[in-house]
């Protein structure tokens, strides 16, 4: 069972499980809008009501959980629903922001899903963690201003990051779904991009992808935060975020990591091919 199922790495994965031979059942607040790849089981079902869960997970082994889906609240209620419905693994998308140290509790995004990832570890089910770098899209939130102008306004144009495509992740928790060596149980994957690239060369190979010119104009942090912040991601949370990539200018905060490689069998996709794949979102 994937939830966010509709998400960008919920879709890449329904997708890549059914080209696995996988049965799937996709999650989705509105099934008749969902669009997903004919032969997946999609259901209806809003995580964030108070509505018994274990029906859903009724015969399934795995489940993919995804913060995003419906927040802390319900991944507690979900994993109670996959122990009375038998599941028997969990695949956890939670961030690389989670280092296992007393650091957890120091920022938003961090404790956030270390939490998550505590809740998952006490159920007793076999879990894997597929800890992302910062998601290339993330960057999907420069699009209208791309569109509109080609300027993209940041408080760092300088910060260094290892964006990672949302199909690497999901390929990289499809191969923990579907497991039956044990080789990626109990394990938190560190899950980056192959390259480390500024905020302003990513923006870069957008205009390439595109074939535009693009560029940064650096804005204060205080401005930042604000274009930043809504209702998933309180104004504090954000000036969190916007100082954390103020220390990303000397060195990214994630080192490169082989885990899609090491996992799949294959090199991580380049932030170039990501844009390539998103053209039509940026034009």
């Amino acid at each position: 069972m994937v939830t966010g199922a509709t998400g960008n790495i919920g879709r890449c994965l329904v997708g890549r499980l059914l080209a696995d031979g996988a049965a799937v059942r996709a999650l989705t607040r509105d099934p008749a809008r969902a669009a997903l790849p004919d032969g997946a089981e999609v259901l209806r079902a809003d995580l964030t009501g108070s509505a018994d869960l274990a029906p859903l997970l009724a015969g399934a082994d795995a489940l993919f959980l995804n913060l995003a889906a419906g927040g802390g609240q319900a991944v507690t209620a979900l994993v109670d629903a996959a122990i009375a419905a038998g599941v028997r693994r969990i695949v956890l998308n939670s961030s690389m922001a989670v280092t296992d140290t007393a650091a957890d509790d120091s920022n938003h995004i961090a404790r956030m899903h270390a939490d998550v990832e505590r809740t998952v570890r006490d159920s007793g089910l076999e879990w894997t963690f597929v800890r992302g770098s910062n998601y290339s899209t993330n960057t999907l939130a420069w699009a209208p201003s791309i569109r509109a102008t080609g300027v993209v306004r940041e408080a760092h144009p300088g910060a260094q990051g290892t964006p990672v495509h949302e199909a690497d992740l999901a390929d990289v928790a499809a191969v923990a779904l579907l497991d039956r060596s044990g080789a990626h149980l109990r394990q938190a994957y560190r899950v980056t991009g192959p390259e480390v690239l500024t905020t302003a060369q990513q923006v870069a190979e957008i205009g390439r992808a595109i074939g535009r010119q693009t560029q940064v104009e650096q804005i204060s942090e205080e401005a930042a935060a604000e274009a930043m912040a809504g209702p998933h991601l309180p104004l504090e949370a954000a000036r969190e975020l916007v100082r954390l990539f103020g220390t990303m200018v000397d060195a990214p905060a994630f080192p490169i990591s082989d885990a899609v490689e090491r996992v799949t069998g294959r090199p991580g996709r380049t932030y170039a091919e990501w844009a390539r794949d998103h053209v039509a979102d940026f034009s």
